[in-house]
């Protein structure tokens, strides 16, 4: 199905948003949402609604939602404060609000590539999860850093609008000293999660950090300490956070990359 709206036309299936014939690039979540605020334009469509559809009901935070309304709403030349076509409602969730003509979508005619469309949807960005150093001294406690990582991993891979790097590839470099730039390339990705762990007695610090590979700059790092009473329960948390802070930024920095791609073209 094409939904046609202003000088816009949203294609289903082949999963593309043109704006006056020219591609506009969408990450495949933005572009989802998209997708489903104007399928069901009908109605308010409320955050548990987004996210049930969007990202299968993970728990994300405000901030990753508010990311993806901001990133459609600029990919169709709106915003926050005009709202002409994507509406907040207030405590009740969003609407699509433009006046909207669908089409039966037509079967493309041959497989070459539109122009300007190089940097479409399929053009995922790769991110791999190395695991954390055992900075205790004590290698019998390598699997409380190793579990954290595999549950970041694992958290990360839910997300449908990225790569992630299987445990295999990823834990190869661990104990070795090889620089992000390296791996980056050696693996196929622009972003990679890294930290370390450290215990005494009953207290645990955890540090993480994400870094751009092109730049070899450091897109967020935090710090948690933590009593180690429960394993489980503190590794959940703090995958939990660590995940919540990362998947914000990587859109951030992929929003940016295509920003300043468009301004070089």
């Amino acid at each position: 199905m094409r939904f046609i709206f202003e000088n816009n036309v949203l294609d289903g299936n082949l999963r593309e948003l043109t704006c006056a014939g020219t591609s506009v690039p969408l990450q495949p979540q933005v572009f989802d949402l998209l997708l489903y605020l104007v399928a069901e334009r009908a109605r308010v469509v409320s955050k548990s609604d987004l996210i049930s559809r969007i990202w299968s009901d993970r728990i994300i935070s405000d901030s990753a939602l508010n990311s993806r309304i901001n990133a459609a709403r600029k990919a169709l030349g709106d915003d926050g404060a005009t709202q002409k076509l994507i509406k907040t409602i207030p405590r009740k969730g969003f609407r699509f609000v433009g006046e909207v003509r669908e089409e039966a979508a037509a079967k493309p005619a041959s497989t070459e590539a539109a122009p300007g469309s190089a940097r479409g949807a399929t053009n995922r960005p790769g991110i791999a999860v190395l695991a954390f150093d055992n900075m205790s001294g004590d290698p019998t406690q390598d699997y409380f850093g190793d579990g954290i990582s595999e549950d970041i991993l694992t958290a990360l891979s839910k997300q449908r609008w990225f790569v992630v790097i299987a445990r295999n590839s990823s834990f190869t470099y661990k104990g070795r000293a090889v620089h992000i730039k390296q791996i980056a390339e050696e693996l196929g990705v622009r972003y990679i999660v890294e930290g370390s762990v450290r215990k005494v007695d009953n207290r645990v610090r955890i540090t993480a950090q994400l870094n751009d590979a092109t730049t070899g700059g450091h897109l967020w790092a935090e710090r948690y300490d933590r009593e180690l009473n429960d394993v489980f329960a503190v590794q959940d948390e703090i995958t939990e956070r660590i995940v919540a802070a990362i998947e914000p930024q990587i859109h951030a920095a992929e929003n940016f990359r295509w920003t300043d791609a468009d301004v070089r073209d």
